[in-house]
């Protein structure tokens, strides 16, 4: 038994100095002043000092892509965990393109054994979708899988499910959330073809978002959106990228929606400025776009148009970064170091570090249903993180823990250090240090 005191606890939308008492995995008690906490406590409990710190819930980050199997030269689920419990990630949902791809029963339960003895963080995966594989699909237990992944845009994996008929089954049929990545395959190999035109294989990286261009984005989302509500399904658009995409979105409490948006970090931090200083260290797909755009996802964030805040974390060796639009990979490495972004930004005034943690934490846990897990809340799982708030952090290689060993990050310091994660009601990162702590399977509430 351990108490967490005198911290400033940021937890459904306030902040507060208080204390939190957590007994075997599980949060017993908060206190909202120090001064509740009885002396048999204090004389019982190991004192974990929080005076100065912020400790919020763990961060629940519905988008990564952890490489294994199939493609660990870039990243496996032991060292991309471990870069995640560094990082403040208490929960991960991981992506279906790998190789093989996740596209049946039996590889996702291969996925989830894997977890069981390397994890370091607590996870769930995607079961993917193909043009045929509708069946596998419903067999899916949604109490124990975080949902369905459908490529409606090409992307690294090679998993498009692009047949009119297939989608129609999908959306009418499965009885679970269901999760998109929405670029338009026709539009995109028309603006490649012109580019190709004008500069054969070598287009530099800054057309990439002319390729992958806003209006791709903006007519797959609308057609994600026209077949969930003409089959009443319940649909989350990942990694929104461009300002028009927000009207299709709804302004109401989070609880009461069946479509949901969700916006990536890199989308917020970078813009197409950035990409003559960092060149195809930020490429992603869906492409970094305006300026305008990335003030837009932020409004719409704030409004609660959009609900979720990850990090779409995809890592590659660096030379698997090199060429341009058409010959670089597209994804980077960005789980370790997400929630030190949208706090730097918090500081900047961006956004408050309440809506920080509401969309980092209690919004994913809430959209995907998480059993307890994602709010500081009595009987809930002691998922939490102490932040040091005035300790600066200077990203480099020596303290990188991705397999890839960059971040497009790297050289950058932000004024917030992750000082302790805590998984399960114990310590699994402390002080630089990450500890032989394994993670769990999430479970979902349905």
């Amino acid at each position: 038994m351990y108490l967490i005191h005198n911290a400033t606890i940021i937890n459904e939308g306030k902040s507060f100095t208080g204390s939190v008492l957590v007994d075997g995995e599980l949060i017993q008690t908060i206190y909202k002043t120090t001064g509740d906490v009885p002396q048999d406590i204090l004389n019982r409990a190991e004192i974990i000092d929080g005076t100065g710190r912020w400790l919020i819930p763990g961060v629940i980050d519905d988008q990564v892509h952890f490489r294994d199997p199939g493609l660990t030269h870039k990243g496996d689920i032991t060292t991309e965990s471990k870069a995640a419990i560094a990082g403040g990630v208490t929960s991960y949902m991981e992506m279906p393109n790998t190789k093989p791809q996740t596209t049946t029963i039996d590889a996702l339960n291969t996925k989830f054994e894997s977890a069981s003895e390397r994890s370091y963080s607590n996870y769930s995966f995607y079961l993917g979708a193909t043009n045929d594989n509708l069946d596998e699909l419903k067999k899916v237990d949604k109490k124990n899988v975080c949902g369905i992944k459908i490529f409606m845009g090409s992307s690294t994996g090679n998993m498009l499910v692009d047949k009119r008929k297939a989608l129609e089954s999908i959306f009418g049929e499965i009885d679970m959330l269901i999760a998109t990545h929405c670029e338009e395959e026709e539009i995109i190999q028309k603006n490649i073809a012109y580019y190709k035109g004008l500069y054969d294989e070598d287009a530099p990286v800054k057309y990439h978002p002319l390729i992958r261009s806003a209006e791709a984005c903006y007519q797959s989302s609308a057609k994600a959106i026209e077949l969930a509500d003409k089959h009443g399904a319940r649909l989350h658009i990942l990694h929104l990228s461009t300002a028009r995409e927000i009207s299709l979105f709804d302004i109401k409490p989070l609880i009461n929606k069946k479509i949901t948006g969700e916006v990536c970090v890199h989308h917020l931090w970078f813009s197409d400025e950035d990409y003559e200083k960092y060149g195809t260290r930020i490429k992603w797909n869906p492409a970094v776009k305006t300026k305008e755009d990335r003030e837009a996802l932020m409004k719409g964030l704030l409004s609660g148009k959009l609900d979720v805040i990850a990090t779409d974390h995809a890592p590659h060796l660096l030379e698997e970064k090199i060429g341009g639009c058409f010959k670089a990979a597209s994804g980077g490495p960005l789980v370790q170091h997400s929630l030190q972004m949208m706090l730097e930004l918090a500081k900047n005034g961006k956004i408050s570090k309440e809506d920080v943690v509401d969309k980092m934490c209690h919004a994913p846990a809430t959209l995907f249903r998480v059993h307890k897990r994602g709010y500081i809340r009595e009987g809930y799982f002691a998922d939490l993180v102490l932040v040091n708030p005035e300790k600066s952090y200077t990203i480099t290689q020596e303290n990188i823990l991705y397999k890839c060993k960059w971040s497009p990050l790297e050289g950058e310091t932000v004024s917030s250090t992750i000082e302790k994660t805590f998984l399960n009601g114990q310590i699994a990162f402390e002080n630089g240090i990450i500890k032989e702590i394994k993670g769990r399977a999430l479970t979902f509430d349905y």
